[in-house]
């Protein structure tokens, strides 16, 4: 089974978006969209403190009505950080994004981040190993037929 260190080392764009408490919730969109992430991790003096994702854009700022450029990402962001270890399998962070119903799951060696696993992640990797797994079928399939 594949490791999460594993799937990260293959991740074409596997760099983490940060930003401070006091960024605005507009700036801090703006960099998930040119990053093309859902996500940014909050950091105070290098240590994360928080995560702020699509999901909390959603339901704090935009369902409760606030401003995102007077709105700051530590006002709104998670704090209950759920993380993963890079030396847990794909299929345990599937498990406990499902449970938590989280879709960025930061994986942290030690007190460094070395990247997010996103439900995307896993969908490519499940993806990938499926059609792996036809195509092996097909041309057994097939040969064992000429």
């Amino acid at each position: 089974m594949i490791t999460v260190r594993e799937m990260l080392a293959a991740k074409r764009n596997n760099l983490t978006q940060r930003v401070s408490p006091t960024t605005t919730v507009r700036d801090a969109a703006q960099i998930m969209n040119e990053a093309g992430t859902g996500s940014v991790l909050v950091e105070v003096g290098g240590k994360v403190v928080g995560i702020f994702t699509e999901r909390d854009l959603m339901r704090r700022v935009v369902a409760a009505d606030k401003l995102p450029g007077a709105t700051t990402v530590g006002d709104v962001m998670t704090t209950a950080l759920v993380t993963a270890r890079p030396d847990a399998t794909l299929a345990d962070c599937g498990q406990l994004m499902s449970e938590r119903r989280i879709r960025h799951l930061p994986v942290f060696d030690g007190e460094e981040v070395i990247g997010i696993v996103t439900t995307g992640d896993l969908l490519a990797h499940e993806l990938a190993e499926k059609s792996a797994k036809i195509q092996h079928l097909e041309d057994f399939v097939f040969y064992t037929r000429s």
